[in-house]
């Protein structure tokens, strides 16, 4: 009797009915498998492929019982034939983590394909494995999923891209329980941590406060003569004008002062106080801060009232003033005849911050959540039309996550 002529010949894959037992195809693809896995000392090239072609061809066929072994016993080879790798890597996830947690001769191309081929699952355990590249981290975040995102920051052997980063950050949103995982990473950058600060918690919005808050020492020692330049031109190129706003020492608005009807920026909060806070208060609270009302309406809506603090330390305005913002959102300033436990939470955020941190952060939210947003976006997002993030500056990609939630209500 021929080979082709044996029992099962044509017949599917048996996975799904108990395993029948061969033994001469156990010792065949273990015998194949072996020779796979000589040096090359013992074995040429083209003869490790014809191999190979032919083992793949078997394992097609094969149970799964059978698969595992074979992927087993490749996983600690060095080398291991490409056309072996991706029948493998995107198998029953129980026989292709062999390959994907254990053999580290696998290419980034063959990691790529395997997210691209595989199964949530599959995307999981590559998540965890070690010595990750950027381009395979950002393809894991591209995926979406949620759990792959969570391994994937979870893994310190990880390298992760901004992008990769950004689309975590962006995830996070609607996966709070990926924020403290986010803030651990050294990847992180200021841009992606200052947009997260709205949707962090109290504990990680203090360690964005203290860890990204950067002064702006060097840059305005850097820039100190340009500021200068920029008046005798008039302050006519809007480029320049814009990056030095962002540069410069002072916060309040002095030619908003002058069209205000209110004397002073702490005059205006206390009206708010007295009589609460109307639209056109809050408008005028924001340009004498020297920020657009954009920016102003995002942090009087703050939850938590951190950004309360980051903009009256800012602005050089006393514990007072903030109290007084504070009674002008109507929010409980007492609780048992004590400080209620928010308020005392904004007011040690403010204690603990210094006036040119504070700044930083504040103008780079009024950068991003303003300057950055066109009207353009604001429809797109307002209209949940789809946008290509590629194409989007990093400001603009703040503004899109911090306000995306805001213009869909």
């Amino acid at each position: 009797m021929s080979v082709d002529d044996g029992p099962g010949a044509g017949s599917a894959r048996p996975d799904e009915v108990p395993e029948q037992v061969f033994p001469a195809r156990q010792t065949l693809l273990k015998r194949l498998a072996d020779v796979v896995c000589l040096p090359e000392t013992r074995v040429n090239a083209f003869e490790r492929a014809v191999t190979a072609d032919l083992l793949v061809e078997m394992l097609r066929e094969a149970q799964k019982g059978e698969r595992l072994r074979v992927a087993r016993r490749l996983s600690k080879l060095s080398e291991v034939p490409h056309t072996l790798v991706r029948l493998l890597i995107t198998d029953d996830p129980e026989i292709a983590r062999f390959l994907i947690e254990d053999c580290e001769s696998l290419a980034e191309t063959d990691l790529l394909y395997c997210i691209r081929r595989a199964t949530p699952v599959h995307c999981r355990l590559l998540a965890s494995r070690k010595h990750i590249g950027p381009v395979v981290a950002e393809a894991l975040t591209d995926t979406g999923d949620i759990e792959t995102v969570e391994q994937l920051l979870k893994n310190r052997t990880a390298t992760l891209s901004q992008g990769a980063i950004e689309v975590a950050v962006s995830l996070s949103q609607d996966a709070p329980h990926l924020v403290p995982l986010l803030i651990r990473r050294l990847e992180l950058r200021p841009s992606s941590a200052y947009v997260m600060f709205w949707w962090a918690d109290a504990d990680v919005r203090r360690v964005i406060l203290s860890r990204f808050a950067v002064n702006r020492e060097v840059m305005q020692d850097s820039a100190g003569d340009v500021f200068a330049m920029a008046a005798g031109e008039g302050w006519g190129d809007p480029l320049a004008r814009k990056a030095l706003q962002f540069i410069e020492r002072r916060q309040r608005n002095r030619e908003a002062l002058k069209k205000s009807p209110f004397a002073s920026l702490e005059a205006a909060i206390a009206e708010a106080a007295r009589s609460g806070m109307s639209r056109h208060t809050a408008e005028e609270i924001a340009y004498l801060s020297g920020i657009k009302p954009s920016t102003g309406a995002k942090i009087l809506r703050d939850r938590g009232g951190e950004g309360l603090a980051v903009l009256c330390k800012a602005t050089g305005l006393k514990k007072a003033d903030l109290r007084n913002l504070w009674r002008a959102l109507r929010r409980p300033g007492q609780m048992d005849g004590e400080v209620h436990p928010d308020l005392e939470r904004v007011l040690v955020v403010y204690d603990t911050l210094a006036v040119d941190r504070a700044q930083t952060v504040l103008r780079y939210w009024n950068w991003s959540l303003s300057s950055a947003l066109t009207p353009m976006m604001i429809r797109a997002l307002s209209q949940g039309e789809a946008m290509e993030i590629d194409a989007l500056s990093v400001p603009q990609r703040v503004a899109m996550l911090a306000f995306a939630q805001d213009l869909k209500r």
